[in-house]
């Protein structure tokens, strides 16, 4: 691993622990055991991280979806591949993940803007797939953003949950939440 990526990793532990604005450049390099001055030969700025962890996580995010589009598949097939792929790139990297998902308000413009934007453009691919479940019969929601927003609220929170070593793996975790999110908690009573 290179000293770049060490201090990366580092950071990314840090923010997560401590949140991006309780982490100072003094607190990066004591956890690295160098002297603070030297971290600048290798980066710009502590929100030179934050970027490339929240641009580098987004890149997997569309990767994993992209690899996905089927026209051909249900919507109930395409939305269950869609939050198994959601799944697989969280429980990567829980500490980036966890970075990406609350860390990413520190953003200065534009990669703020630019990565709200991202954001919008993940969840249209859920809304799509929603819209053309409910167009097929295959849904029955009020309102697409809601349920959209719903399954990501759902999702987003395994980085403080998942262990690697825990009794389930990313595979069947993301089976029994497109089970729940997808059937609810009902019984078939008939």
């Amino acid at each position: 691993m290179s000293r770049k990526e060490q201090i990366e990793q580092t950071a990314t532990a840090l923010f997560k622990t401590r949140g991006f604005s309780a982490t100072s450049m003094r607190d990066l390099a004591n956890a690295l055991g160098i002297e603070a001055a030297s971290i600048y030969s290798h980066i710009r700025s502590k929100e030179e991280i934050l970027q490339r962890v929240c641009f580098r996580m987004a890149d997997e995010f569309f990767g994993a979806i992209e690899v996905l589009k089927d026209e051909k598949a249900s919507a109930t097939e395409q939305l269950k591949r869609a939050i198994s792929a959601h799944v697989q790139v969280l429980t990567r990297n829980t500490e980036a993940s966890a970075v990406f998902l609350q860390e990413w308000r520190h953003l200065s413009e534009p990669h703020h803007t630019e990565f709200l934007a991202l954001r919008d453009r993940y969840e249209h691919y859920f809304r799509k797939i929603i819209r053309q479940g409910i167009a097929s019969g295959e849904f029955q929601v009020p309102d697409e953003k809601f349920a959209v927003l719903t399954i990501l609220s759902g999702l987003n929170w395994i980085h403080t949950w998942y262990k690697p070593e825990g009794k389930m793996k990313p595979a069947e975790i993301a089976e029994n939440l497109s089970a729940m999110l997808l059937n609810g908690l009902k019984t078939n009573l008939n």
